[in-house]
């Protein structure tokens, strides 16, 4: 009954506790019960691992769930001891002591407290993410090299490169009972993930540890396992300050708050993106988790943070609300009070082997190769190294200033090359240089150096593709421009960026792939281009050449997935007009739009053959393609239209117009949507054009492939003026703009006195 649609409005005046009870208990009790069997091993391991009391890691699983859950802004976020401040917390521990550690965790706390609430939550997610993953995979490379020596039976000796460098003896010479224990718990969490789906339902960390234990009480193995305190209460500690070494303890405060706050805050945003809908406030979530770490502190318990492996899980076992956090924790006090004899059989190896199975998961492959998809690769080994080998905060630091420097390196170095090319007509040598990104004084001497390779008298093409050329790099190019054409030589630059040489620019050009070749092609006039005689083809070919430079390399892995067939979104029928060109106004690509131009966008009469062009590629795009629109498109100031006012003549322009006659005929007997654009200041070559994207879309309907197909059909009309692209709304008879966009502009004077750009154009006003 709590799911019938009649409970819901009653629900929303329940008390909370009730209204949970009826819409959320069976979805939330489940979950909460899943993540604390994943959370129990991990919260042991990690505190094995840390040097910390083992208990230690179950009161920061309480104090995560209950508290970070209650205040905490992430609602589907589980927080407790994470791996990574295994690291600090072992540094800490090794350096003050335990008790001193503790008070670390509180006043870690309280910092994270204080900047939640002076709102800087959003401010921690500007750190590099190559840092940060470098920072977890240099985490779980340092849990892997300390936990693989207790895995074999064996005491980590200590730092990383001591650690790797007694690895290859403890190999050698393991420890059997320990080495079958801890690796047959790595290779089981290794297989769990592709076993069915049913086997799955329970978490593999709980099975391998449960697995391990009855493995070694069934053998009586002699290995080492958990030593726990006689009374849990013991495990209890305050937390006391340093006697010196203040500014170690300072360093070790902001560490783990810095590392704390970001994992947990990178953790809510990646449960964020596991379930759409639930919103985050990033403030608060710190003020959450610094009030658990100030809670866990205080009672002795490991450092508290959003933790993704127990988020995620909660998220996948259906989560509704925080209440699932919250009774995870209870389920681990509950426990860690009645079945704490239990955890005393857990072997370390088990432990060591669930530890090191973790830290393989945080060196993920997916983060590198994003790393160097994007350029940072270096930024990523430099702070992973540095982790490892330095220490974590040195690590983070050093790896903030790489990614730092690559950064502005990007923003303030420009690329410069030179690529030579064919001789021009008059037989000198030629070479293109290119420039791009951001040509500021600090790239004036590697500018230098490339230009000092052009040879003298040479015809130079110099390729600006910069979005900034400050006044140093404006005045080199342009002395060597002067230097350069004094040998002889000759200098056509091509500004594709944004302020290029021209002192008049007020703003950069349009993108190439949307500008007519008049608006970015220059011929010099001591450079005349030859094509088998005929320079007219200086426009084609240099948009060729253009096309091949840049345009081909960015299409030709889409244009491989479409070389063996086309599954196009829509049939795009508009006219031959040179100004009209469909993928610059529907923003669309190769593989998009199958298109059919004629003059006027017209569609012969189904019911005399003299012309099936147009029939049969409809026939084409709705039957072999299988396109679910077709579309009509018009546009303003139409040749077409313009001749069919002016009574054309009998030529095959005149014969071809009369499939334009009925449109013509309805304009004249006053079609409603030509009143409209009369109503709304459209000239009458305009209004006759919108009226025959009418008229052609009936004709379309009677189409035997558009009556048995159920094809959608859609006018649309292109203003050229003003470059908007409108829709015919068929019930109210008007072109309206697109969903989403603001009304169109009202007719300008400015565009009455505008002139054809067709011969057989006539000026007409807008």
């Amino acid at each position: 009954m709590g799911g019938s649609p009649a409970t819901g409005p009653a629900h929303a005046h329940s008390p909370p506790l009730r209204r949970w009870l009826a819409e959320n208990a069976r979805h939330d009790i489940p979950a909460s019960l899943i993540v604390f069997l994943v959370a129990v091993p991990l919260s042991l391991g990690i505190a094995a691992a840390s040097g910390a009391p083992v208990l230690a890691g179950l009161i920061a699983a309480v104090v995560g769930g209950v508290v970070a859950g209650l205040f905490g802004g992430s609602p589907l976020q589980v927080s407790g001891p994470a791996a990574g401040l295994t690291v600090v917390v072992a540094d800490l521990i090794a350096r003050f002591g335990w008790t001193v550690t503790c008070a670390i965790t509180v006043i870690a706390g309280v910092l994270q407290v204080v900047l939640g609430a002076c709102r800087v939550g959003r401010a921690a997610l500007a750190v590099s993410p190559t840092v940060v993953h470098a920072m977890l995979a240099g985490i779980g490379v340092t849990i892997v090299l300390g936990q693989a020596h207790v895995l074999l039976g064996a005491d980590a000796p200590g730092s990383a490169w001591a650690n790797l460098t007694a690895l290859p003896g403890g190999v050698l010479s393991p420890d059997p009972a320990s080495a079958l224990i801890g690796v047959g718990v790595v290779a089981l969490l290794l297989v769990w993930p592709r076993l069915p789906a049913r086997v799955r339902a329970v978490p593999g960390p709980l099975v391998a540890i449960t697995a391990a234990t009855a493995l070694t009480a069934v053998l009586a193995l002699p290995i080492a396992r958990v030593s726990l305190p006689d009374s849990p209460l013991s495990a209890l500690h305050l937390p006391e300050l340093p006697d010196g070494e203040w500014a170690a303890f300072a360093v070790g405060v902001l560490t783990m708050t810095l590392i704390a706050s970001v994992e947990s805050l990178l953790s809510a945003v990646a449960v964020g993106k596991m379930r759409p809908g639930i919103r985050t406030d990033f403030n608060r979530e710190l003020r959450g988790q610094g009030l658990a770490n100030i809670t866990s502190g205080m009672i002795g318990g490991l450092p508290v943070t959003g933790v993704i492996v127990r988020s995620s899980t909660n998220v996948r076992a259906g989560a509704r609300t925080r209440a699932s956090a919250v009774m995870h924790g209870l389920w681990v006090l509950l426990f860690s009070v009645v079945l704490v004899g239990l955890v005393e059989q857990i072997p370390m190896a088990a432990l060591a082997g669930l530890l090191v199975f973790v830290g393989l998961r945080l060196v993920e492959w997916g983060n590198i190769r994003s790393a160097k998809r994007h350029g940072e690769l270096a930024v990523y080994l430099v702070t992973i190294s540095c982790v490892v080998f330095l220490d974590l905060l040195q690590g983070v630091l050093i790896g903030l200033a790489c990614a730092l420097l690559a950064t502005v390196r990007r923003i303030v170095w420009a690329r410069v090359r030179v690529e030579p090319a064919e001789p021009d007509a008059e037989g000198r040598p030629a070479c293109a240089v290119v420039v791009e990104g951001t040509l500021s004084f600090l790239s004036v001497p590697r500018l230098s150096r490339m230009l000092a390779q052009v040879p003298e008298g040479s015809a130079v093409h110099l390729e600006l593709v910069v979005d900034y050329l400050d006044h140093a790099a404006h005045d080199h190019i342009t002395a060597w421009r002067h230097a350069h054409e004094g040998t002889g030589g000759s200098v056509v630059v091509d500004e594709i960026g944004g302020p290029g040489l021209s002192a008049r620019r007020k703003s950069g050009p349009a993108p190439r792939w949307l500008s007519p070749w008049s608006h970015w092609q220059r011929v010099h006039p001591t450079i005349p281009l030859q094509v088998r005689g005929h320079e007219v083809l200086h426009p084609l070919v240099t948009g060729a050449r253009e096309y091949h430079r840049r345009g081909a390399p960015m299409l030709r892995p889409h244009l491989r997935r479409l070389a063996s067939s086309q599954q196009p979104h829509a049939m795009f029928l508009t006219c031959a007009d040179s100004r009209i060109v469909p993928n610059v106004i529907t923003a669309s690509g190769p593989g998009d739009l199958f298109t059919v131009r004629n003059i006027g966008n017209l569609v012969p009469d189904p019911r005399d053959s003299g012309d099936l062009s147009v029939h049969a590629g409809v026939q084409y795009a709705v039957d072999t393609l299988g396109v679910p629109v077709v579309m009509v498109c018009g546009h303003s100031r139409c040749g077409a239209m313009t001749a069919l006012l002016s009574d054309p003549s009998d030529d095959p322009m005149g014969q071809w117009l009369r499939w334009a006659n009925p449109s013509l005929a309805a304009w004249r007997d006053g079609h409603p949507l030509g009143l409209h654009a009369a109503a709304d200041g459209w000239s009458e070559v305009d209004q006759l054009a919108m009226v025959n994207v009418a008229v052609q879309l009936e004709t379309l309907r009677r189409l035997p492939v558009v009556e048995r197909s159920g094809v959608r059909l859609v006018g649309l009309f292109f203003d050229i003026p003003t470059g908007t692209l409108l829709m015919l709304d068929e019930l109210t008879q008007r072109f309206e703009p697109l969903p989403g966009r603001g009304a169109l502009p009202r007719p300008r004077e400015a565009t009455r006195t505008a002139v054809a750009d067709s011969p057989d154009d006539l000026p007409t006003a807008r």
